[in-house]
């Protein structure tokens, strides 16, 4: 029997080892408060589960990979109340089983004659892994602090041999943020060298001073395509629920493919999606709520030492450690700290950690006491 050389070329998921870690840590009797995963813990706002309980039908079909007309609507009113754009949910809208699975088979629908994707360092290691089991090969668009976390358009040379450019701001893991400049520039070289603009913007929900733009606001969105969830915006990890908003002639061949890979959310699921996106003052209530861990950790890691290298918006605490990310990571694994070490996104993460701010109120302060303690 032989599987896909893919599997053995690619190196262990990073949070796999990161699950090893804390497996052994746990074992050794240690209590662990887990900033590694970027998995909200945060209730469900009531109105969304009841929304998904009162949707569930005695008869169970198949979902349409096309989506309810009702959330593709619900999505397009959302996108107009947030970014001042107009989308139609008819042509431009397909609902997804969050944003993991749409970002990691895109590359199995557009790659055709050009097989090269450009992707992010550090980054979110799906689009890579999407891009060689779609048989791609891959160029690494550095991100460096120095040059605010954005990719240098003006460095990169490989523009007529690109099928995808992957970006993500709100940043992940760097908690970045992009100018809409930026988006229109990159938005042009696509348009004028034949590649889609993927835009990642699962964390455009969550910030603490100005909203971030979105590649949605781009003035001509010929060649763009932008992925969002509920995941973070409504701590709906589990529902899986998400889109992809793009040109008609790339939505269409999205809803060719999906059929055939089952990737349809399931009707209740879209139901309770309905009401999430419906509905913006829950989202008020989550930014509050990490906000205030936020205020509650960032204290005590500056206090230690550790320097705030990025964060204007996400639940993410981006922190220059000063050397090994690894060694320091599992430095605070033996006091129960779980935090990603930088280079789990790549090269360019080395040097710097992540830690997500998702236990509750209650861990982060016991975690900050601790920080204060081995810092």
């Amino acid at each position: 029997m032989q599987l896909s050389p893919v599997l053995d070329e690619l190196a262990q998921y990073p949070f796999a080892r990161l699950d090893d870690w804390k497996a052994e840590a746990a074992a050794s009797g240690v209590q662990l408060i887990d900033f590694g995963m970027g998995d909200p813990r945060e209730v469900t706002p009531a109105f969304i589960r009841e929304a998904l309980a009162s949707s569930i039908d005695p008869v169970s079909s198949y979902p349409r990979a096309t989506g309810l007309p009702e959330l593709r609507e619900a999505i397009a009113s959302w996108a107009g109340r947030r970014f001042g754009v107009d989308v139609d949910p008819a042509t431009e809208i397909v609902p997804t089983l969050g944003s993991k699975e749409a970002i990691f088979s895109f590359a199995q629908v557009v790659l055709g004659e050009k097989r090269l994707v450009a992707v992010p360092e550090p980054a979110y290691p799906v689009y890579e892994r999407g891009a060689r089991f779609a048989n791609g090969a891959i160029v690494t668009v550095p991100l460096t602090e120095e040059g605010s976390w954005l990719p240098d358009l003006d460095a990169f040379e490989a523009w007529d041999e690109i099928a995808l450019f992957w970006v993500c701001y709100p940043n992940n893991p760097t908690g970045a943020v992009a100018p809409l400049s930026f988006y229109e520039e990159l938005a042009a070289r696509a348009r004028r060298h034949g590649f889609v603009l993927c835009s990642d913007e699962a964390y455009s929900e969550l910030w603490f001073d100005e909203p971030p733009v979105s590649a949605l606001q781009i003035e001509d969105r010929t060649n763009v395509a932008v992925f969002n969830t509920l995941s973070k915006r409504s701590s709906m990890t589990g529902y899986r629920s998400g889109f992809v908003c793009a040109p008609p002639d790339l939505c269409n061949a999205l809803r060719r493919f999906r059929p055939t890979v089952g990737t349809a959310p399931q009707e209740f699921v879209q139901r309770a999606s309905v009401a999430a996106w419906s509905d913006d003052s829950h989202v008020e209530d989550v930014r509050a709520l990490y906000r205030r861990k936020r205020e509650t950790l960032l204290p005590a890691l500056e206090a230690g030492g550790l320097r705030l290298a990025g964060s204007q918006a996400t639940f993410y605490l981006w922190c220059d450690v000063g050397g090994s990310s690894e060694a320091f990571a599992r430095r605070l694994l033996g006091h129960g700290i779980v935090v990603a070490p930088g280079a789990f996104f790549g090269a360019a993460g080395e040097g710097y950690v992540r830690f997500a701010l998702v236990p509750t109120q209650a861990e982060c302060e016991r975690a900050a006491a601790i920080l204060r303690d081995v810092l």
